[in-house]
């Protein structure tokens, strides 16, 4: 029988970067504090990490690499599951003792501990080593840049946000991706027409209606409408593109567009993966995260050329960049202020985080490192064409939208999600929408 990958959106983004969930949550053993610290010497780096599976061991071979070429520095991983990891490096920091260097996702939790001056600036390092700052796409970095400083390197595969879609059921019905927001209506009406879900969409697990708010707001106001959100900007929450962005929400759920059962339909257990590939449904806006899902539970549906992708449509009149993407950037290492020896710690980041070699173990596993100039190792990579298509979407990417429950605060975040779901609900109008989140600014 085979067996069925359970895929969590909130776990991938706080484990594991691409496609390494076949393997990562196939085998996720409770991996507490594995080995312990080699002493308080300040060669000695300790570092924390949650990473599962075949990242993982990925990530103990590079810590074994580092430590086998370096005779003044030794490096020593503690691994923990995710939600233990994010409590205990909070009390750590909060005591000042905090690990060397630690896994993050940027945003408003990195700002926070930002903020109470707990992390190291990283700019001029990067800065002394061009070659070194320049290996990144640019576009990743904003989820660690705060003021024009940098505090974190990546560490992981990127995970944009697309659409998947049923090459069968658009031949059968003679219709083409969707380019445009009209397009994209045209196309939920006539699968309506023919009894299919025109979308699957995973009501149940509240989170993945966030990405039809990111991406329409983006697309109606271009991403300083959010900008003044993470600002505190009074009544930031009342823009127009919010407004309009919530309207054309409750424009698919009264077209039918999501079925009549989505809100029973969980994302952990990928049900609306499921409804995909048993074609009962269409389409699906997910992160990159699910292509695993496809290749485990239904290898199949990709062998036989069925699975296709397309960028989210542009919104005509929209102000927003159609190259935009939301999704997660990917994960990223800082060091902490109390690190004992920063310059050992900007050694290791250096010198074997995202290596050439490391790169090319990431790429194996399936991910896609957020590093210049992977094209020709992709395009010769196994499933090459999907590869390429998430490398270039974040590489073309004027912007690449860090999700806003990770970039936002978690109060204002679980706030957001809980309204979100009452908009789609029709619980709330989107005026009530902005009304009920603007409670959640704080200005000075």
């Amino acid at each position: 029988m085979q067996t069925q990958v359970k895929v969590s959106r909130r776990t991938f983004l706080e484990i594991t970067g691409g496609a390494a969930l076949t393997t990562a949550l196939a085998g996720c053993f409770g991996v507490g504090g594995s080995q312990t610290t080699t002493g308080s010497n300040s060669s000695n780096i300790t570092i924390w990490d949650i990473r599962t599976g075949s990242e993982q061991q990925l990530v103990q071979k590079t810590v074994d690499g580092f430590n086998s070429k370096q005779s003044a520095i030794h490096a020593t991983v503690n691994f923990f599951q995710n939600d233990p990891y994010k409590q205990k490096l909070q009390v750590a920091m909060g005591a000042h003792n905090p690990p060397d260097i630690f896994f993050g996702w940027g945003g408003g939790i990195l700002k926070s501990y930002i903020d109470a001056n707990d992390v190291y600036d990283i700019t001029p390092d990067l800065n002394a080593d061009p070659t070194w700052k320049n290996k990144f796409l640019p576009s990743v970095l904003a989820a660690v840049t705060f003021d024009g400083k940098l505090y974190g390197v990546p560490n992981s595969g990127m995970q944009p946000v697309l659409f998947y879609y049923n090459k069968d059921l658009f031949k059968q019905n003679h219709l083409n991706p969707p380019q445009t927001w009209n397009e994209l209506l045209h196309v939920i009406t006539v699968l309506k027409q023919k009894n299919v879900i025109p979308i699957a969409l995973a009501g149940g697990s509240k989170w993945p209606y966030l990405m039809y708010e990111e991406y329409l707001v983006d697309r109606y106001g271009g991403p300083s409408v959010f900008d003044a959100v993470m600002a505190n900007q009074a009544n930031a929450w009342s823009q127009d593109a919010f407004i309009k962005a919530n309207t054309a929400i409750q424009q698919l759920v009264d077209m039918g567009a999501f079925g009549s059962s989505f809100t029973s339909v969980i994302a952990d257990t990928n049900q609306d993966a499921a409804l995909l590939y048993t074609g009962k449904a269409a389409m699906m806006l997910q992160g990159n995260w699910n292509y695993p899902v496809f290749q485990t539970n239904n290898p199949q549906f990709i062998q036989s050329g069925k699975l296709g992708w397309f960028p989210f449509p542009a919104v005509e009149g929209g102000k927003g960049d159609v190259a935009n993407v939301a999704g997660n950037p990917c994960n990223f290492y800082s060091i902490s202020k109390t690190a004992k020896s920063p310059q050992n710690c900007v050694t290791y980041l250096k010198t074997a985080i995202l290596s050439d070699e490391q790169v090319k173990q990431y790429i194996a596993l399936g991910d896609i490192p957020p590093v210049q100039g992977l094209e020709t190792q992709l395009a010769n990579a196994q499933n090459g064409e999907w590869l390429q298509f998430n490398y270039k979407m974040v590489q073309v990417a004027p912007h690449l939208q860090l999700s806003w429950d990770q970039a936002l605060l978690p109060q204002p975040a679980q706030a957001l999600l809980t309204n979100l779901d009452q908009l789609f609900l029709k619980q709330i109008t989107p005026q009530q929408f902005s009304d009920n989140m603007n409670k959640t600014i704080t200005t000075s």
